[in-house]
């Protein structure tokens, strides 16, 4: 089955919590993991060089990789 692709809008969710979240912010800082659960449900808002996806979760704007995110079905 193929996995589902990421565009900017899409629904996604946090499969795994990354060990350091970084801010989507024009000047990134680095944030304690703890403030996402695994499960928290987020909308891609934009794509960054590196391989990084901003996602706005409830609890702010992070920069995620692929491999802590997945599209909701």
């Amino acid at each position: 089955m193929d996995k589902p692709k990421l565009t900017i809008g899409s629904k996604v969710f946090l499969r795994h919590r990354p060990p350091y979240l970084k801010t989507a912010d024009p000047m990134p800082m680095l944030r304690p993991a703890d403030i996402l659960e695994v499960g928290d449900q987020g909308v891609i808002i934009d794509i960054r060089p590196g391989g990084y996806w901003g996602v706005r979760f409830t609890q702010g704007a992070f920069l995620m990789e692929d491999q802590y995110i997945a599209a909701l079905k």
